[in-house]
């Protein structure tokens, strides 16, 4: 997978790929990630990127130029499964989206900033708009860590037990069971008897009902999905 992040923040979103799992996807040649600085497509002195909305009110807006024409490169030297716009009034990310996703081999993601960014961007280039929740950022350039964060470690010899991602919370819409490690009696608090069996089917069993229980009591609107 090749992941290109279309920011004015390059420097706000480099460290989270230096370390850890996405740094180790990239170290694999799994996944590449390129930042793209739209300062570096602008044609005025000052290399701005925003402007005063038509119409007045308050804040600033990114322009449509060094957007188009960053897109427009990017998308002559490749073809892309999806052109992402980070934005709150996007489809909130979810794991069955981060899923079908990960299958993917090309995608950008913009990362808006101010206002937003002009609506013909949106019109024009954007394939589909993501949102990580119902709440305002300063940008989007966090949002985008969240969602290459989401698609990374579902990509096969990533994590080192493969398995491990389809056991996550809301893989089948249900929430995690409890876990445990050692030790298996800590100050009188104990571990699950049955988890200390060895019998796999009841173990199984186990972790099926405890994944239920806490999706009822947590999230139950998972259970009507």
């Amino acid at each position: 997978m090749r992941i290109d992040i279309v920011t004015v923040l390059p420097e706000l979103l480099r460290s989270p790929f230096e370390a850890s799992i996405m740094k180790r996807a990239i170290d694999k040649g799994l996944v590449e990630v390129h930042f793209h600085n739209l300062r570096d497509y602008t044609t005025n002195k000052y290399k701005s990127v925003d402007d005063y909305p038509y119409g007045g009110g308050a804040g600033m807006v990114m322009m449509i130029e060094p957007i188009d024409k960053c897109i427009s490169q990017l998308k002559s030297e490749r073809n892309y499964d999806e052109i992402i716009y980070m934005t709150p009034d996007g489809e909130t990310l979810n794991q069955g989206m981060a899923n079908a996703m990960s299958l993917y081999e090309n995608i950008i993601i913009l990362c808006g900033h101010y206002k937003g960014v002009d609506q013909r961007v949106r019109d024009h280039f954007i394939t589909k708009e993501i949102s990580i929740g119902d709440y305002v950022l300063s940008g989007g350039e966090l949002g985008a860590i969240i969602l290459s964060d989401a698609l990374i470690r579902l990509i096969p010899g990533v994590l080192s037990d493969e398995t491990s991602a389809l056991t996550d919370s809301f893989q089948d819409n249900l929430l995690s069971p409890p876990i445990y490690t050692r030790p298996a009696d800590y100050n009188g608090w104990k571990v699950p008897e049955v988890l200390l069996s060895g019998h796999a089917a009841k173990i199984d069993e186990w972790r099926e009902e405890k994944a239920f229980e806490h999706t009822k009591n947590r999230r139950p609107d998972l259970l009507d999905r």
